[in-house]
């Protein structure tokens, strides 16, 4: 489904001319300002490796690992497609099993890791772990996905009403310590599918102990940056931007997305 979807547009990267989204192409320079030749780059979660060849393309060497088998041999098939194989590896594997099924220690430039990755996952101390055990010293980390204070919202709970149309209303608080379990058939790269396996698990990763995590883990951080918009339909109330990212209609209430980059510290 996401493979035939609007939404994963690959059109420029089977072009040749693949774009992240707007969020990250104004960011990744800091985190590689000699540019991509010849960086070795993990990709955590990577889904079916399109933001992976993005960096391919710009002569990164990468390897994306996924949990998803079928996301994994969709893109072997698309690194084949494009003639980035050689460029290119994908394992698939749980990202807390990531340090077995990949053994090099520092051995890479960098981890990039974005949209939809740390909410499914339990332990955010491990996932800083597993980053600085793959960075080298002095590598990097970029880190871009939704931001915590947006989740504590949904609009199925009721709306409050605003002169834009309706607010989603709290469901979740900030600091759940448990697991969040949710039914939803629906799907964000395809609104007209209705899924069949619709059960979800999440959990909540407040920003600070998600920063803290980082640092106890090794890494000093470069930046933190809170964003008024991210690449999906987080809310009904929230508008196409026309970058591909969506946004706040009129006053921008709260933080939607949030973006971290971080350095190995020696030793």
């Amino acid at each position: 489904m996401h493979l035939a979807s609007e939404f994963y547009d690959l059109a420029p990267l089977r072009a040749g001319e693949g774009r992240l989204y707007p969020i990250e192409e104004a960011e990744l320079p800091a985190v590689a300002p000699e540019g991509w030749e010849g960086l070795r780059v993990l990709h955590l979660q990577c889904h079916f490796g399109a933001d992976t060849l993005v960096l391919a393309q710009r002569g990164a060497h990468v390897v994306g690992i996924d949990f998803s088998m079928p996301a994994v041999r969709a893109a072997r098939q698309l690194a084949e497609e494009l003639g980035l194989a050689e460029r290119s590896r994908f394992i698939g594997a749980d990202v807390y099993d990531a340090r077995h099924r990949l053994p090099e220690p520092e051995g890479f430039d960098v981890v990039y890791t974005t949209w939809g990755t740390i909410g499914w996952l339990p332990d955010i101390e491990e996932w800083a772990r597993i980053i600085a055990w793959f960075l080298k010293p002095g590598g990097r980390l970029y880190f871009a996905d939704g931001h915590p204070s947006a989740f504590v919202f949904d609009d199925a709970q009721g709306a409050l009403s605003t002169p834009h149309g309706h607010f989603p209303a709290p469901r979740d608080g900030y600091f759940a310590a448990e697991p969040l379990e949710d039914d939803d058939d629906r799907d964000y790269a395809d609104h007209s599918a209705s899924l069949a396996n619709a059960r979800t698990v999440e959990w909540m990763h407040p920003l600070g102990r998600t920063i803290t995590a980082l640092i106890d883990a090794g890494l000093q951080i470069d930046f933190v940056h809170e964003h008024d918009a991210v690449p999906w339909q987080i809310f009904d109330l929230a508008v196409p931007r026309g970058d591909g990212l969506w946004g706040w209609p009129g006053t921008a209430w709260l933080p939607l997305g949030v973006s971290i980059a971080a350095t190995r510290r020696a030793g």
